[in-house]
């Protein structure tokens, strides 16, 4: 019995949607982060782009549970001395929607060269409009 590999001829990149109206970040971010990677095929490669493309939409009325909109710190540096940026993520979620969820998911996508192609097929909006409509997404719903 030999175990299936997939290759660059073989694989079938989808599109979907998620919704992330009144979901929370944690939630949306793991599912998208699992399309993309292509975890839930049974044909999964692990060191392969056997993934699908994801298309989030409504980023700006995702939620976050507890106190995190006033704990949860986003912090970038410039690499100048006193080039460090703090932001909290009610800030976030006011200003730059989408790179909140475009964090939450690059986070959980894999290191290296692998994870930046996936984060290449990652869109994300923050109203319900997106480009995307002629690829026809299948819509993917979140428990």
């Amino acid at each position: 019995m030999n175990t299936y590999m997939e290759n660059k001829n073989t694989v079938k990149h989808e599109w979907y949607i998620i919704d992330a109206e009144g979901k929370n970040l944690g939630r949306v971010a793991t599912k998208a982060a699992t399309l993309l990677r292509g975890k839930h095929k049974p044909t999964f490669t692990p060191h392969m782009d056997c993934g699908d493309y994801v298309i989030i939409i409504n980023a700006g009325k995702v939620n976050l549970t507890g106190n995190k909109l006033n704990d949860k710190m986003y912090y970038n540096h410039s690499g100048y001395p006193g080039g460090l940026r703090e932001r909290n993520a009610k800030l976030m979620l006011e200003k730059y929607p989408e790179e909140m969820v475009e964090r939450a998911v690059k986070g959980m996508l894999p290191k290296g060269r692998l994870g930046r192609e996936l984060y290449t097929k990652l869109y994300v909006y923050a109203g319900a409009e997106y480009d995307q409509v002629a690829q026809k997404p299948i819509a993917m719903d979140i428990d």
